[in-house]
């Protein structure tokens, strides 16, 4: 049984791959189109659900989808006690290594609030060199 918490509708290995190449190969990656866009934070999503399975820290990528991630304190209703979230371009890039989680939260660009929201040793998901 899937766990619940996970990607709602998340896409094919294959759907994602063509997501993260449509991306890596565009010279500006504000160009992504909105479909694309959302294939890949639900692939990038899928992943670290699947690398840090839980329900205790919840991760938002607005307004494209939610994950809930990493074992301990079981979360069911309302606002979870640790939330992370961030926008999809520098979801996208802190996942491909293209930015530090460090540098992003330094420089403001992650909200993170509650215990357990340093997710330093989960990223990068993808070494995007060795996609293409």
């Amino acid at each position: 049984m899937k766990n619940k918490q996970g990607v709602r509708n998340p896409p094919s290995q294959e759907e994602g791959l063509k997501a993260l190449n449509i991306y890596l190969e565009l010279e500006h990656k504000n160009q992504l189109d909105k479909d694309s866009l959302r294939t890949l934070i639900k692939y990038l999503l899928e992943i670290l659900h699947k690398k840090v399975p839980g329900n205790s820290v919840e991760v938002r990528i607005p307004p494209f989808a939610a994950i809930q991630i990493i074992e301990g304190t079981t979360h069911r209703r309302g606002t979870p006690p640790a939330v992370v979230e961030i926008s999809p371009e520098i979801f996208i890039r802190i996942s491909l290594g293209e930015i530090t989680w460090e540098k992003a939260l330094t420089q403001g660009l992650i909200q993170a609030s509650g215990q357990r929201t340093d997710l330093t040793e989960h990223f990068p998901l993808i070494d995007s060199k060795q996609i293409i």
